[in-house]
């Protein structure tokens, strides 16, 4: 019988355990995915451990909220798609029910797209959730046009680098911020025009004298916590600010300094909206088409058998802010 992966109990990786459970066959509106690859998220280590913002039912609770697959099953009344295409999954809001880690799995529909011609099977697994996260926070909410100066946190991690794809593709200028000066080389090569190191440098007057004294146009904020408020202070005013990220759990203070527009943005807010999603898509397709997008993945590849292995690389941080990638056939 197929494989899934599933834990009975919060912890660290070790409560993850593979379990054998018959086929189940979509209901009406939905189709089966033969899953080929998945990718590691941080939401997933939150499920696992018990630290995610949304409950977890126990026992027997699954993981993923992204992957690639064929289809194996079309459900009562599904079209527009036929067995054997290849597909990435869009959004899985039930995932400690039907998560992605797993040999099959059953989704909606609506919540497939195809996959992105030109993208290998591991970089297909790990696109949707970075890239519609980023695109989602610049494009659809901060409205980021040509010639913006976007700042971004946690840029090495995997959202952190496709804003900085995104902002490229839109002609915007991506500024990436990062605590460690070492990261500087590495982030200039994945796209950055500018690198702000905190552990050198102040954010405020980095970003003054990389804008010409004007301020951050957009400031992405995926980590949150107190460090905000040095954000705030980069903004120009009148700018805005997105807060897209869980990274730091202490307290956020209520945020004081030039007056901007601010938004908290969750990535569910739009992958599970279609029209939305469609727009992403052809975003996306264009991206991958003209080589402008393309996801960072860890050289270290693990099999379903290794799943536990997966979760202890992303928790030690050996991947480097790259998307860690199973394979699941």
């Amino acid at each position: 019988m197929p494989r899934v992966v599933v834990f009975d109990e919060f912890g660290g990786p070790e409560v993850m355990h593979l379990v054998e459970e018959p086929v189940v066959e979509p209901a009406v509106g939905e189709v089966r995915v033969r899953m080929e690859a998945f990718a590691v998220n941080p939401l997933d280590r939150m499920m696992r451990s018990g630290t995610s913002p949304a409950p977890v039912p126990l026992p027997h609770a699954r993981l993923g909220v992204e992957g690639t697959g064929v289809v194996d099953a079309l459900g009562p009344g599904t079209t527009g798609l036929k067995i054997g295409d290849p597909v990435i999954l869009t959004a899985v809001p039930d995932a400690s029910a039907r998560g992605s880690y797993a040999e099959y799995t059953t989704v909606p529909a609506s919540r497939v797209l195809a996959r992105p011609a030109g993208l290998g099977i591991t970089e297909a697994a790990a696109i949707w959730v970075a890239y519609s996260t980023a695109y989602g926070a610049l494009v659809e909410k901060a409205r980021m046009r040509p010639g913006d100066h976007v700042l971004i946190t946690a840029a090495s991690g995997g959202v952190g680098r496709a804003a900085m794809q995104i902002a490229h593709q839109i002609g915007a200028v991506p500024i990436a911020v990062t605590r460690h000066a070492a990261r500087k080389d590495e982030l200039l090569a994945a796209g950055a025009a500018a690198v702000i190191a905190t552990d050198h440098a102040d954010i405020a007057e980095a970003v003054g004298h990389h804008t010409g004294g004007t301020g951050a146009d957009i400031v992405l904020d995926l980590v949150m916590g107190p460090g905000q408020q040095d954000l705030l202070k980069a903004a120009r005013p009148g700018g805005t600010l997105v807060a897209a990220g869980f990274l730091d759990p202490r307290p956020t203070p209520f945020p004081a300094g030039p007056p901007l527009t601010i938004f908290g943005y969750r990535s569910f807010e739009h992958t599970l909206d279609t029209v939305v999603v469609k727009r992403m898509a052809a975003f996306l397709n264009a991206g991958v088409r003209l080589g402008a997008l393309r996801p960072a993945v860890d050289d270290t590849v693990f099999a379903l058998d290794d799943v536990v292995e997966a979760h202890r690389h992303l928790e030690k941080g050996l991947n480097g802010g790259k998307k860690i990638v199973v394979t699941a056939s």
